[in-house]
């Protein structure tokens, strides 16, 4: 049976509920949280698993696709070559995933579904981190530009080809809803492979997501400020000293020195990190049981129906919170040494774009053949934001016949 045929047959029925067993949760949970026997299905239909939930399974899948081990090779700030000890796209998102199962688990709500949205969340990213995506979003600003949340969706539902029945990793609604909204509510102007798949299966795309989704959001903001607190003093792009004065980390690191006195720099990152992370958690989750103890939510859908988040940091620490991206803005993505770098990377991007563009046969066979009048930017545009930051790299060095060093 070939694939457009399977595909067919697959779709013959509207998405919808569950088929197969559904293999409850290992623990029980809160009302509010996204329960498995109210999954509203896959887009293709599938006889469930006998011995994973749903929200397990997708999990899984993620981890097994391709887009996923790609993330190895991705920059989070900085580029490979710089060091073994900084964090990846990959190494980031294994850090979320571990605290937003963790938060997940404390407030009893569904963890396979918040580690996924977690794995997920940063599946869209170009190479060479914000840089790329800034570089691509500017060269194809004409075909609409480029989102990593959007592309991530589509990455999920169309380029991953694993299964012969069908294109994607075919994830249950909420998966995919949580991944979309997991930063909030869409409002336009919608990005355009949002739209195409909302059109399909619509994402309720104005409201909150659940709680597990809204819970991976929050786990990436408290892993990506103290990993790039970390990573920022073992790059030496600021001192100790300098870090004491900083919002929010500043009392941290100065406790660490009282309490111990001089330490070997990993020893000072570790203890800092420890108690300026569990500052962060345990606020998370006293502002996040106020809220529900106010809201009081009886089902997932109160939550999504919910006038604003009910997982956040209090005012005051969100605001602390703030002040600490501001100090790392400042003095870590706009130090020279970084800027320096991203500036090579915006230009490997815009260049390739433009080649490739030029010349399709440039692209692999499977890739050029998908090109065609009102189709190649838009080919391209995929191509490259599926690259690793090394597969970039010796594609400039293949097409330019010259290494660029970022």
């Amino acid at each position: 049976m070939g694939n457009e045929k399977a595909s067919d047959l697959l779709n013959s029925a509207p998405p919808g509920q569950l088929l197969g067993a559904v293999v409850p949760p290992p623990m029980p949970l809160a009302p509010f949280a996204t329960l498995v026997s109210a999954s509203r299905g896959r887009f293709y239909r599938e006889t469930e698993s006998a011995t994973r939930t749903c929200y397990s399974r997708d999990r899984d899948r993620v981890i097994h696709s391709s887009a996923f081990r790609r993330l190895k090779h991705k920059t989070q700030v900085f580029v490979q070559h710089e060091g073994d000890y900084y964090r990846t796209r990959l190494t980031h998102s294994l850090e979320v995933a571990q605290l937003a199962r963790s938060l997940a688990r404390s407030l009893k709500v569904d963890e396979d579904l918040a580690e996924t949205v977690a794995l997920a969340h940063d599946l869209g990213h170009t190479p060479f981190g914000h840089a790329g995506e800034d570089a691509l979003a500017a060269v194809t600003k004409d075909i609409g530009g480029f989102d990593h949340n959007a592309h991530a969706l589509r990455l999920l539902t169309r380029l991953e080809h694993r299964y012969a029945e069908f294109d994607g990793l075919n994830l249950t609604w909420e998966t995919l809803e949580g991944l979309v909204k997991h930063n909030g509510p869409i409002l336009a102007p919608v990005p355009g492979p949002i739209a195409g798949f909302d059109a399909r299966w619509p994402l309720e795309l104005q409201s909150w997501p659940g709680m597990e989704a809204q819970i991976a959001a929050l786990a990436d903001d408290i892993a990506y400020v103290n990993h790039d607190l970390d990573d920022g003093l073992r790059a030496g792009l600021f001192t100790i000293a300098a870090l004491k004065d900083a919002p929010l980390a500043g009392p941290h690191a100065a406790a660490v020195t009282a309490r111990f006195g001089e330490l070997e720099l990993s020893r000072f990152i570790g203890e800092m990190i420890r108690t300026l992370m569990s500052a962060l958690l345990d606020d998370l989750r006293a502002e996040t049981q106020a809220r529900l103890a106010a809201a009081k939510p009886d089902s997932a859908a109160a939550v999504r129906r919910h006038a604003g988040p009910l997982v956040a940091l209090s005012p005051a620490m969100l605001e602390q919170l703030r002040a600490l991206k501001a100090f790392l803005f400042t003095h870590m993505y706009q130090h020279p040494r970084v800027i320096a770098s991203m500036t090579r990377a915006k230009a490997v991007v815009t260049d390739l774009f433009k080649a490739f563009c030029a010349d399709p046969q440039l692209l692999p066979p499977d890739w050029a053949r998908q090109c065609g009048p009102g189709t190649t930017g838009g080919v391209v545009r995929d191509y490259i934001a599926g690259m690793t930051d090394t597969y970039a790299l010796a594609e400039y060095a293949r097409i330019f016949r010259t290494t660029i060093e970022l």
